[in-house]
C-alpha cells in the first residue's frame, strides 16, 4: 500500500512541475520552515524545488516523496485556480 501511495504523490507531483509551490516543512525541535519556489524536477526518490533568490540563502532543496505521505512535508502548489494542497490521503 505505501508504496501505490508513493506512486500516487510522484505522479501528482509530475503534473505540476515548473509551478510555483510552497513548502512547510518540520524543521526538528519545534520548528515549521516554510519555503517557496519552483518544483524544478522529480525524481524516482526525490524532487526538487529551486528556491526563490529573494528569500533563501542556498538555490535548492530535495525531498522524499514519503516525506510528504508521513506528513514531515506539506506541499502547497499555487496556480491560477488558486491553491491546491499535495495530500497521499486524499
Amino acid at each position: 500500500m505505501a508504496r501505490n501511495a508513493l506512486s500516487e504523490i510522484k505522479r501528482s507531483m509530475e503534473a505540476h512541475i515548473g509551478a510555483k509551490i510552497m513548502l512547510r516543512a518540520n524543521g526538528g525541535r519545534r520548528k515549521t520552515v516554510e519555503r517557496s519556489g519552483v518544483l524544478e524536477e522529480t525524481y524516482p526518490s526525490v524532487f526538487i524545488v529551486k528556491l526563490d533568490q529573494d528569500q533563501h540563502a542556498f538555490k535548492r532543496v530535495s525531498y522524499s516523496y514519503a516525506d510528504i505521505l508521513t506528513d514531515s512535508v506539506e506541499v502547497t502548489v499555487c496556480n491560477d485556480e488558486g491553491q491546491v494542497r499535495i495530500n497521499p490521503l486524499h
